[in-house]
């Protein structure tokens, strides 16, 4: 099977796509919002992302979510529930983690099919 990757730099691609699977890198939100901004941020990267690769959020098959503090669980749930599809709802982990930045408070990767 062939990989394709897109939206390459110098580090790391944004999207990788293997056989029938896309693989995002983590996608972090504007450093100036809180919690709920930044999800939002993240969500919209998401599709975005998903978009380019041929798939959407129904598609997803796993979402990993990094949260700078777990009290802000409740805050990144509320717009994840509005976001995610019903019926489609991936496999998911959330943990608390220290991000590249203490401006950084959500971090969200995923892995979908196409």
């Amino acid at each position: 099977m062939s990989i394709r990757r897109i939206d390459v730099g110098p580090r790391m691609s944004q999207i990788v796509i293997h056989g029938n699977t896309v693989y995002l890198a983590g996608q972090v939100g504007q450093p100036s919002g809180n919690v709920a901004s930044q999800t939002r941020d993240i969500l919209a990267a998401i599709d975005e992302l998903l978009a380019k690769a041929g798939s959407d959020k129904t598609k997803i098959l796993q979402a990993i979510i990094w949260l700078a503090d777990m009290g802000t669980f409740a805050e990144m749930n509320a717009e994840w529930d509005k976001w995610v599809p019903q019926g489609n709802t991936p496999a998911r982990a959330t943990g608390e983690a220290k991000l590249a930045g203490p401006e950084y408070l959500v971090e969200i990767i995923v892995t979908a099919a196409i």
